[in-house]
């Protein structure tokens, strides 16, 4: 006999399940419909190995998953992305209530992860901050996922944001924490993937957004930062990028070398990937430090098509040979790791 018990101290909407034929596993299991809360599940998780199941419907929330809840899977209860939305809407200059001071980048972000082993799947995480709305906020970086967890998963995930979509970090400055997007839809403006982990992005979509602004470029869509002692860092294959702004008006890449670790030596790999008009294929990389050049950085492709990889300036598309692009796979980059379904 299925039994269900509602969770005493939470939110109304979030419901514990025990092992069900539904579920056919041991794996401990909680859902949230409308009216609950998608953090209230992660507070009450008490040990590897949990389901959230978060059903049709707006969660307007920030969720922070703490390195203790290892092996958590958070997933959409359908197979559509868009059935299911956590979002909010804070900046990296957001006033935080309490008069601290502001969210900064990382703290602006709607969802964030320190959880090894996090599966995240079918589900929409959105930071729905408007730079229009709030013309006194300088500090325009607004993240809609934030994850710094080794063999963190999304799998049918779409993120969406302006400035900072995607944050993809590590624990530390000395670890190489490993990080797999399949089948996830990302968009945004400015530097819109960015971070030092280990990132496969495999058949991926990558979406620049129009901006209403008169200078180009109007944004990047990677900032890579990986650490130099890690041999790895971004990898895009078998994606594709396209724009809803005007042709050449965005760059593929610039390398970001962190104030805080000046000895980063960016890493961006994009191969076997489909590049959109949007792109500029003269010149798709640029600085954002002029002391730290893009040509220094570890960036390569390989067997791009589209007409944003068309390669007019052969020295402005740094192009790996088959045998370096040899070490520039999803299996090469994950090691021992295999993503769970």
């Amino acid at each position: 006999m299925r039994r269900r018990t509602l969770l005493t101290g939470l939110t109304a909407g979030l419901l514990a399940a025990g092992s069900t034929n539904a579920f056919a596993s041991d794996r401990r299991v909680l859902h949230v419909r409308p009216g609950g809360s998608v953090q209230a599940a992660v507070d009450a998780v008490d040990g590897p190995g949990w389901t959230i199941v978060v059903h049709p419907g707006t969660y307007r929330e920030v969720v922070n998953v703490p390195a203790d809840k290892a092996e958590l899977t958070i997933r959409g209860a359908s197979c559509e992305p868009r059935d299911a939305v956590i979002v909010f809407d804070h900046a990296n200059g957001t006033q935080k209530p309490d008069g601290s001071g502001t969210y900064g980048t990382a703290g602006s972000a709607t969802f964030t992860s320190a959880a090894p082993g996090l599966l995240v799947r079918d589900l929409t995480l959105a930071n729905d901050w408007l730079r229009a709305d709030h013309p006194e906020i300088t500090g325009t970086q607004a993240v809609a996922a934030y994850t710094y967890g080794d063999r963190t998963h999304f799998e049918n995930v779409r993120l969406l944001a302006h400035q900072d979509t995607l944050f993809v970090e590590t624990t530390a400055l000395t670890s190489f924490d490993r990080q797999y997007f399949h089948h996830c839809y990302i968009e945004g403006d400015v530097d819109f993937v960015f971070g030092r982990a280990t990132a496969v992005f495999e058949d991926c979509h990558f979406h620049t957004l129009q901006r209403d602004v008169t200078f180009t470029p109007k944004g990047m869509v990677f900032a890579p930062s990986a650490a130099r002692a890690n041999p790895y860092g971004i990898l895009a294959l078998r994606s594709r990028i396209t724009s809803g702004a005007e042709d050449a008006a965005y760059k593929l890449a610039r390398p970001w070398v962190p104030s805080y670790e000046t000895t980063a030596w960016p890493s961006l790999v994009v191969r076997d990937t489909r590049i959109g008009p949007g792109i500029d294929p003269v010149t798709p990389y640029t600085n954002m430090r002029e002391q730290y050049p893009w040509q220094t950085m570890r960036f390569g492709e390989f067997r791009n098509s589209g007409p944003g990889a068309v390669i007019t300036v052969p020295e402005n598309r740094p192009q790996l040979t088959a045998q370096e692009a040899a070490s520039h796979t999803k299996a090469t980059y994950l090691g021992d790791w295999r993503p769970r379904a």
